[in-house]
């Protein structure tokens, strides 16, 4: 893990169009994958003495879900490069560190929110959050 990035308001908000679009390819990726190991799973199930052209198909689904995992893992390190922490990604609940009145704070954001309005302490959580006065 590297450094924190500490962001501004105006820092972190405009970060957020280019967040929403990398957090929505990513929970397309996330949804992609669990299909992906749900079908072999179900391929493995009625399929437990495979043939060899059945053993073929597990490794092409094989394949393809490791393939999954790989761009997904990656499309989240591009994500937390930018020094944001995803802390949900269904909801896309993410985090962004600040400082406020001498006191490390995180900026809240959640998917489909157009800006930041939000903050809570580093140990309060979602719960905690404040709207910005």
């Amino acid at each position: 893990m590297g450094k924190k990035k500490y962001f501004t308001l105006a820092e972190a908000n405009a970060l957020v169009p280019r967040l929403e679009t990398m957090l929505g390819q990513l929970q397309g990726l996330k949804r992609d994958l669990q299909r992906k190991y749900h079908q072999l799973q179900e391929i493995k199930k009625a399929y437990s003495e495979a043939s060899t052209l059945q053993r073929d198909a597990f490794f092409q689904e094989e394949a393809e879900l490791e393939f999954l995992m790989w761009s997904a893992n990656s499309m989240l390190q591009q994500i937390l490069d930018t020094g944001v922490e995803v802390k949900d990604i269904d909801t896309g609940l993410c985090d962004f560190y600040a400082v406020m009145g001498g006191q490390e704070i995180y900026l809240c954001w959640k998917q489909g929110e157009p800006e930041i309005t939000h903050w809570h302490g580093i140990y309060e959580g979602f719960i905690g959050r404040k709207k910005f006065e």
